[in-house]
């Protein structure tokens, strides 16, 4: 499977002109391009102006999604805000063709940022198979809770979606090795750059990492690109079967 990752430099709350980049930049991308992986909130950038910035499940967001994976005939993803009666939540959709869809809440909300007053929190894991992968999402913060992350063996690649500031740049970058070598999986980490409307700078350092924990796509520093990798199923079955860490790993279950 090919995978690629956008690090735009995401605008304050104008969703025109977010899709407006985006479009661009996966005009430059490869046709045969399997699942497009956007960052957290990559329509607004990390606001709480819920009310005014929600929609529906089968809003705008949601149709500009299926629009791109028609278009491509590919699967694409990230995170916005959707209002769901008078709740909002921080939610990761998925898109592919033949109106296929999923999606996941994100769990850990920061609440150093407000998010927990602003959002509410997902309440189930979730794992889906595409085009022979078994994919786990998450979104920005949920990065932080291994027991989370934790591969069951019912996943090959981790999916982070995020809106990940500069300071912390360094976390970022190590924690989405640690959940890769941890859970012998396959991990994309999307970020975005720029400044938000709050003042807050992001550093992108969006990747592609190998159950090894090689690099094998970095965006950098500050720069709005695509970075895209291949990642091989045959390849980690068998690095699973010589080196078989999923096989020793803790029972547990999650009180959610």
């Amino acid at each position: 499977m090919k995978l690629s990752i956008l690090q735009p430099d995401t605008l304050w709350e104008d969703k025109t002109s977010n899709f407006a980049i985006l479009e661009k930049m996966i005009s430059e991308l490869d046709s045969n391009t399997d699942l497009i992986i956007l960052p957290e909130m990559f329509n607004t950038g990390f606001t709480m102006n819920t009310a005014e910035n929600g929609e529906l499940s089968d809003g705008e967001t949601y149709r500009w999604l299926k629009s791109i994976s028609e278009k491509r005939l590919c699967g694409i993803c990230g995170s916005y805000i959707v209002r769901s009666g008078r709740k909002f939540y921080n939610r990761w959709v998925f898109v592919a063709p033949e109106s296929r869809s999923e999606y996941y809440d994100k769990r850990h909300l920061f609440s150093m940022g407000g998010e927990h007053l602003n959002f509410c929190p997902g309440n189930k894991r979730i794992t889906f198979k595409f085009r022979g992968v078994r994919i786990f999402p998450e979104v920005c913060y949920d990065l932080r809770f291994p027991v989370w992350s934790s591969n069951t063996n019912n996943y090959d690649l981790l999916i982070n979606s995020a809106n990940w500031p500069q300071p912390r740049r360094d976390v970022w970058m190590t924690l989405l090795k640690a959940r890769a070598l941890e859970n012998q999986c396959y991990v994309a980490g999307a970020n975005r750059i720029g400044k938000d409307g709050m003042g807050i700078s992001y550093s992108g350092d969006s990747r592609i990492i190998s159950p090894r924990g090689e690099i094998m796509a970095s965006a950098g520093k500050n720069t709005a690109c695509t970075i895209t990798a291949e990642i091989s199923i045959p390849g980690l079955k068998k690095f699973r079967k010589n080196f078989p860490v999923l096989k020793d790993i803790d029972k547990f279950s999650l009180i959610i």
